[in-house]
C-alpha cells in the first residue's frame, strides 16, 4: 500500500501503456519482484560457492567466486515475464555471458545442443543452447547494481530474459551440456518444455 494519490483503475492503464508493443499476452506489468521458489531459499556464501561447465562427466571448466568476478562483466537492461504472468519492465543486471564462460574455458566449438542447469537445492531447468549464446543470456550476480539476495537467486543465477522467467535458474553452479535433450524440474510437471512467453507457452500443449 502507498500513499500516492492515483486511483486503482489509473495505474495498471497507464502501466500497460507504457508497456505497448513490449507486454507478451496474457502478462500484466508490476513494479514489485515477486519471489517464487521450489523449495527453500539456500543461503550460499561465495566463498564457498563454485561454477562449472560440464559435458559427459568432464568438466570444462570450473571458477571460484573471485576468478568468476575477474571474467569479463557485461551489464544487460531487459524486460522479464513470469509464468504466473507478471512482467517487469527496465531490469538491469550484470554479469558474465554465456559466450565468455565458454571462451575462458577454451570451448571453441559447441560439445551440445541442449543444456541442463544445475542449482543449489536440487533445481534443473533445460535449454537450447541456441537460447544462450551470442549474447542472449548470462550467470548474472548483480541486480540493479547491487549483489543478487539470495531471495532473487543470489549469489549468482542463470538469466534468460526471453523466455519465461523459470528458465532463468535462481542458485545457478553447474550447466551440463546434453547431447539429447532431458527435461528439468518443472518441465517434468507440465511446464513448456521451451516457456517462449509470446507464443504463451506456460504448459504442454500450449
Amino acid at each position: 500500500m502507498t500513499d500516492t494519490p492515483i486511483s486503482r483503475g489509473f495505474g495498471p492503464r497507464h502501466r500497460e501503456q507504457t508497456a505497448q508493443g513490449r507486454l507478451p499476452p496474457g502478462q500484466y506489468v508490476t513494479t514489485d519482484f515477486p519471489v517464487l521458489s521450489a523449495g527453500p531459499t539456500p543461503q550460499i556464501k561465495v566463498e564457498n560457492w563454485t561454477f562449472s561447465l560440464q559435458v559427459d562427466g568432464s568438466l570444462l571448466g570450473k571458477w571460484s567466486w573471485a576468478e568468476f568476478e575477474a571474467l569479463p562483466q557485461t551489464a544487460f537492461k531487459k524486460d522479464i515475464h513470469c509464468v504466473t504472468k507478471w512482467s517487469k519492465l527496465d531490469t538491469t543486471w550484470r554479469g558474465v555471458t554465456f559466450d565468455d564462460l565458454l571462451k575462458s574455458a577454451g570451448v571453441a566449438t559447441l560439445p551440445a545442443l541442449y543444456i541442463m542447469a544445475h542449482c543449489d537445492g536440487g533445481y534443473m531447468t533445460n535449454l537450447p543452447v541456441a537460447d544462450l549464446i551470442d549474447g542472449r543470456a548470462m550467470i548474472a550476480t548483480r541486480f540493479e547494481d547491487l549483489p543478487i539476495l539470495p531471495a532473487h537467486g543470489g549469489p549468482a543465477r542463470l538469466l534468460v530474459p526471453h523466455l519465461y522467467f523459470w528458465k532463468s535458474a535462481k542458485w545457478a553452479r553447474r550447466l551440463r551440456f546434453m547431447r539429447k535433450d532431458e527435461r528439468g524440474f518443472w518441465e517434468s510437471l507440465g511446464y513448456h518444455n521451451y516457456g517462449d512467453p509470446w507464443k504463451e507457452q506456460r504448459y504442454d500443449g500450449d
